[in-house]
């Protein structure tokens, strides 16, 4: 990509409708561009970094079994009404009437609809388990939408639901993935933690939360200091001590991106959706659901790792894994910087983002840094008369200087090392 293409441009001002860091940065990188409130426009490069989260999230759940769909976010509210759930969802939940005044309502989540689904499409327990899954857009009407897309009334996620033969079958899958939100959460570059939590309007007896460590998050994880132990503080108010191994325990902020719950029979039963067990009996679907909040993983993700300068993308999930700045009067058209564009970009396909503007290094530095690529490479005319080019590590500010025939290579290497601890 070039600059000289790319028409969004940065803002260097503070805007003033923003609350926390990731909205903030998000606006003045351009990333997203508020429509109203709570509902936000998504950028090229935004959605460059959702594709990203998608794609690993995709390549998780289909290595766990899960298969995918994509189901009517218009929900009729029969299906709610079988819940109890069209009164209980209370006025988060958007209704509306079609023109023969039916009512419907805009999907927050999808057990109705899957379950009845499901109902149509399974009639024996040799069909399961089944697992589907769809990455989509939701809708809630928060009474007071803030912290741009970290808490919107849209917002684009991914949720899945096991049918099971068995309670044992369905606590397999449970753990099974609870091991998967690990691997997606540790692919992403994202320091996480798995909680115990309460399970809220889901319901069913059994939930762990996936927290992202971030000083400006609204929840508290509390966690002991020597075991695996950990809860929200919602499940365990009075915590003084681990319930397991009676340590000490300390406690942590945290930004909530993924849920699962063991829901039983608790949509099956009420909806009355059976299969045929190996006996000819008519049985209740165990079921789970598990869900991860796409859009909101991007703006936890800024919240997580950023700097006065701007963003600290992670390497998976950045818009674009390097910015090649060369500084100076027709530097972006000489030969040796172009045959190393043309090196890195058959490295990283798509992955390189060419500073081509004939604006100051001081903007470029600074366009740069606000958007996080995670490493730039600096093409200043002395280096490059010595045959040599400059690699800044934005997590680090670490510089590195190089042969220009070895920083691709380089480049390689550095994207394959590991996150530090936070």
């Amino acid at each position: 990509m070039r600059a000289s293409a790319d028409p969004i441009q940065t803002l260097h001002e503070e805007p003033a409708e923003a609350e926390v860091v990731s909205h903030r940065l998000m606006l003045r990188a351009g990333l997203v561009r508020k429509l109203a409130g709570g509902v936000y426009s998504y950028l090229p490069m935004a959605i460059r970094s959702l594709r990203k989260i998608e794609n690993i999230i995709r390549e998780e759940m289909n290595r766990a079994g899960g298969q995918e769909v994509l189901l009517p976010a218009l929900q009729p509210s029969d299906l709610w009404e079988k819940t109890g759930r069209w009164q209980a969802y209370g006025p988060e939940l958007f209704r509306l009437a079609d023109r023969h005044e039916r009512p419907f309502a805009l999907g927050p989540t999808h057990e109705e609809v899957i379950t009845d689904l499901v109902s149509q499409l399974v009639r024996s327990y040799r069909q399961l388990p089944f697992l589907p899954y769809q990455i989509q857009t939701k809708f809630r009407d928060e009474r007071r939408p803030r912290f741009g897309i970290l808490r919107g009334r849209e917002f684009i996620m991914k949720d899945a639901y096991s049918f099971s033969a068995s309670e044992d079958d369905a606590r397999q899958i449970y753990v099974r993935m609870q091991e998967t939100y690990a691997r997606i959460f540790l692919r992403l570059g994202l320091e996480h933690r798995m909680v115990e939590a309460d399970s809220g309007l889901i319901g069913g007896n059994l939930s762990h939360e996936f927290m992202v460590m971030a000083d400006s998050g609204e929840d508290t994880v509390i966690s002991c200091e020597k075991c695996s132990w950990a809860s929200n503080i919602e499940k365990a108010p009075d915590a003084r001590v681990c319930p397991h191994c009676g340590a000490s325990v300390s406690s942590r902020t945290a930004i909530e991106v993924g849920h699962v719950f063991y829901l039983g029979h608790k949509y099956s039963a009420k909806m009355e959706t059976t299969f045929l067990d190996a006996s000819g009996n008519e049985i209740p679907f165990f079921m789970g659901c598990y869900g991860i909040g796409v859009s909101r993983i991007m703006a936890a993700a800024i919240e997580q790792a950023h700097d006065g300068q701007g963003i600290v993308w992670p390497v998976p999930i950045a818009p674009y894994r390097t910015a090649i700045l060369p500084l100076g009067p027709g530097m972006a058209e000489k030969p040796e910087v172009l045959a190393l564009l043309a090196s890195i970009e058959s490295l990283w396909p798509d992955e390189v983002y060419f500073d081509d503007r004939e604006v100051r290094p001081g903007i470029k530095f600074q366009d740069a840094d606000l958007r996080g690529f995670p490493f730039q490479v600096i093409l200043g005319e002395r280096h490059v008369e010595k045959g040599n080019g400059e690699i800044k590590i934005r997590r680090t500010g670490e510089r590195v200087v190089a042969p220009l025939t070895e920083v691709p290579s380089l480049l390689s290497r550095l994207a394959q090392a590991p996150l530090p601890e936070a």
